[in-house]
């Protein structure tokens, strides 16, 4: 039998390094959503970004952000310690570059939730890791009612992010692949099958090219 033959401890004869996995998409078409869902199954770790911007009750370090002062965030933009960073309403944001670089090392998935500007500077520093996704809306009338239903923003603040959507929606063309979440357990699927193909990309496969040098050496009796 098969499973006979089969050390059941041995390794599996080719490994992988983990992908960067990027979400972008307009303020209420879904991005977040989906990438909580990825996370809940286990199925990649969500990149923790560092702030300046002081700790609100209901956060907890290490798990919403790494809470620094402008001093640190500032030395560790330039040691090249960050992949991504942007200054927001006057306070800093940033992801470090050392955590994502072990998780991936590890075989594990980083999963990033940020906007157009934040993932050209990751692509520009670890280029053949980064796999991207822009979720878009069923349309503008949708995605107003969504970010209506949320009930988290006055009017004004929702006129603002529909004005924004419009500038976030034209940057669809520097992704890769493109959902359009109509129907939120589609779009998780389809998220799911693009990160098993990115998966099985031969250059993020280590180990591969000395299992199949040890098949051709084979011999059959």
């Amino acid at each position: 039998m098969w499973s006979d033959a089969v050390n059941q401890d041995s390794k599996p004869p080719v490994g992988r390094r983990g992908l960067i996995l990027i979400l972008s998409s307009p303020s209420g078409a879904g991005k977040t959503t989906l990438t909580r869902s990825l996370v809940e199954e286990r199925a990649g770790v969500l990149s923790v970004s560092v702030t300046t911007r002081p700790k609100r009750p209901s956060e907890i370090e290490g798990r919403h952000y790494h809470f620094i002062d402008v001093e640190e965030f500032l030395a560790m933009r330039d040691r090249d310690e960050l992949l991504e960073w942007a200054e927001v309403h006057g306070n800093f944001y940033g992801t470090p570059r050392k955590p994502v670089e072990r998780t991936l090392a590890s075989g594990q998935d980083m999963v990033f939730d940020i906007d157009y500007q934040g993932t050209r500077q990751v692509r520009q520093k670890l280029p053949d890791d980064v796999v991207t996704v822009f979720v878009l809306p069923p349309s503008f009338k949708e995605l107003k009612a969504r970010l209506e239903r949320r009930a988290e923003d006055a009017p004004d603040v929702i006129a603002k992010r529909l004005a924004n959507a419009r500038i976030e929606m034209e940057r669809w063309v520097e992704y890769d692949y493109v959902i359009v979440n109509e129907d939120l357990g589609k779009s998780f699927e389809s998220l799911k099958a693009i990160q098993a193909a990115e998966r099985l990309k031969r250059e993020r496969l280590v180990g591969l090219s000395e299992f199949v040098e040890g098949l051709l050496a084979e011999t059959i009796d």
